[in-house]
């Protein structure tokens, strides 16, 4: 590659230094101050002795702060970006869209991936050219070349080898296809794991999935429903698919999946219709103490209210379904963009004895945890809610303005546990509103193995 065109493709970052906390400061660090016009995930990693944050800054720029853990200083730097006509501004700068969430992931060699900022948009990807070395950080835009100008939801992840994946969907809402890359660090090249997509709406629907679950049995499994148009009303069956390798994909019975996995070639679970209250924000997997499968979704019962369900295969095919829940009100639901969820569902985990417990909260019930019998999936009890996996302090908004949340994610390496805070105007389908509200704190905690009322320094 000639110096000028790396020059035009590779553009030069801005490099900046922040020093981290002094000791006993609880407050945490403050990394930066950050859009809060909408809310929109960032990206947070802890492995291998470093630790980087992906957010947008006060002027919606994409901005990666990285440091060794253990070092009092951090790097920042602000990749550049290109022209996205059709999106009135650059691909490195966020606009009103809750969707444009960011990912990050290391690779064998330790070099760090970025991608992110994308609805139905062409490819960003940015990747160090060396391990570690934030300041080596390069704009690509390109893994393999094909399929990659109407990118959403892209999920970085690991095989049982750890090689590292890449999924993301082509197309739009109500017309996708589900695409899987694998990453060869010896070429530092990205390959199709498939010829075809795994998941195909054949230009009719999409699929919404679940993020592949490697489970305690070897398989990596995945759940989705599809979806006919934008409209999210029109989800319906709920589906599945189990793979060692991500190449040769079954059923929960163990027979051969044709591939692309489309609407009449997948296993169902549910065959709920559009209509009937399946929501792609509301389902979540677990495994029982059998080491299948568990899956709790959100849907309409025959009333037209709200109810979850919990779903398990049998040995011989097919799924058995419990109603878990007895609501008496309808999150009623439809049309375009990001909406608030009223009804959320923690994955099934073990309890005592091999019950399983689920978390749930909701807007018109309120929230509680669920006990259900390891035999038959029956719900045995209906407990109070857990406690909350962060200190109460670091979830009541701060800022004084109306209509502020409390935005998180968590990171968890060797022991430790930090959390990533900030805060922003909670979902509006999307769309601008007339005026954002000011940039709020971008703080990074620390917090104690076992004490959730305590956050601590950050400083090493």
């Amino acid at each position: 590659m000639n110096s000028v065109f790396r020059s035009l493709l590779f553009a030069a970052v801005a490099v900046r230094l922040v020093a981290a906390s002094g000791p006993g400061d609880a407050d945490g660090l403050l990394l930066d101050r950050v859009w809060s016009g909408t809310p929109v995930s960032f990206a947070l990693l802890t492995a291998r002795g470093h630790q980087f944050v992906a957010y947008y800054d006060a002027d919606r720029r994409l901005t990666v702060a990285g440091r060794a853990l253990g070092d009092s200083r951090w790097e920042t730097v602000r990749p550049p970006g290109v022209p996205v006509p059709s999106r009135q501004r650059d691909s490195n700068v966020a606009g009103w869209d809750s969707h444009n969430y960011l990912r990050l992931a290391l690779d064998r060699e330790g070099c760090l991936h970025l991608s992110g900022n994308m609805h139905v948009d062409p490819l960003v990807y940015y990747r160090t050219r060396e391990p570690y070395a934030l300041a080596t950080l390069e704009r690509l835009d390109r893994m393999t070349g094909e399929r990659e100008a109407r990118c959403s939801y892209p999920v970085f992840f690991n095989d049982a080898a750890g090689g590292l994946l890449f999924r993301y969907r082509d197309g739009s809402s109500g017309n996708g296809s589900d695409l899987y890359n694998i990453y060869d660090p010896a070429k530092r090249t990205w390959r199709r794991v498939l010829d075809t997509p795994l998941l195909d709406g054949e230009g009719r629907r999409n699929a919404y999935a679940l993020d592949p679950v490697l489970g305690p049995d070897g398989f990596f499994h995945v759940v989705w429903m599809w979806r006919e148009t934008p409209d999210c009303a029109t989800n319906n069956h709920l589906s599945y698919a189990r793979s060692r390798d991500f190449v040769h994909w079954e059923t929960s019975a163990g027979q051969p999946l044709v591939l692309p996995i489309t609407l009449a070639r997948g296993e169902v679970i549910d065959p709920a219709g559009p209509g009937e209250g399946l929501i792609n924000m509301t389902f979540n997997l677990g495994f029982d103490a059998g080491r299948r499968p568990v899956v709790v979704y959100h849907r309409y019962d025959a009333e037209h209210r709200s109810q979850v369900y919990a779903a398990r295969p049998r040995a011989g095919g097919g799924w058995d379904v419990r109603q878990i829940s007895a609501w008496d009100f309808r999150w009623g639901f439809s049309g375009n963009g990001s909406i608030p969820a009223e009804v959320t569902l923690g994955a099934p985990r073990l309890g005592t004895a091999g019950a399983l417990l689920v978390d749930f909260t909701t807007k018109a019930a309120g929230s509680g945890r669920w006990r259900l019998r390891a035999d038959t999936l029956e719900r045995v009890a209906q407990l109070p809610p857990a406690p909350p996996p962060l200190p109460e302090a670091l979830l009541r908004p701060a800022s004084g303005v109306p209509g502020m949340e409390v935005q998180t994610v968590i990171s968890e390496d060797a022991g430790r546990r930090w959390v990533l805070r900030w805060e922003t105007l909670g979902r509006n389908r999307d769309l601008p509103r007339a005026e954002a509200p000011p940039p709020t704190e971008l703080r990074l905690y620390e917090l104690p193995d076992g004490d959730f009322n305590t956050a601590v320094r950050v400083g090493s």
